[in-house]
């Protein structure tokens, strides 16, 4: 549902979500892996942005610190739209965000990788 060009949920919709991703959380190690592993799918040279997987000989699904990495993007994503729905905002502390911009930026990451993320997500919902 479209409300001023911002997306509503319906209260269903948003008890789904919730619900969802305490089901998810669970999981979230091996789920978040498998987003990584759907976004190098979808865009290969993005193994490119991490060191430790850039001329690594061991397979990304198989390296040890993709995992731990993977997991905490994941959760963190989806306890920001959690805290989003409940409170209307993220109470992610700036100085994270300002960290994680900083990090990013210095890896080399462009707008076209966050799209490409998103199509991972999309993709992953969808299997």
């Amino acid at each position: 549902m479209e409300s001023e060009g911002k997306i509503v949920f319906t209260e269903e919709q948003e008890a789904l979500v919730v619900k969802s991703w305490s089901v998810m959380k669970k999981n979230s190690a091996d789920l978040g892996l498998k987003l990584f592993i759907k976004i190098f799918e979808i865009a290969p040279t993005a193994k490119k942005l991490f060191s430790f997987l850039r001329d690594s000989p061991i397979p990304a699904e198989q390296n040890p610190k993709l995992k731990p990495h993977a997991m905490s993007v994941f959760v963190m994503c989806c306890e920001s739209a959690a805290q989003l729905r409940k409170t209307g905002k993220v109470t992610v502390k700036e100085t994270t965000l300002k960290r994680l911009g900083a990090n990013h930026s210095k890896y080399g990451v462009v707008d076209e990788h966050f799209e490409v993320r998103h199509m991972a997500h999309i993709s992953f919902v969808l299997c």
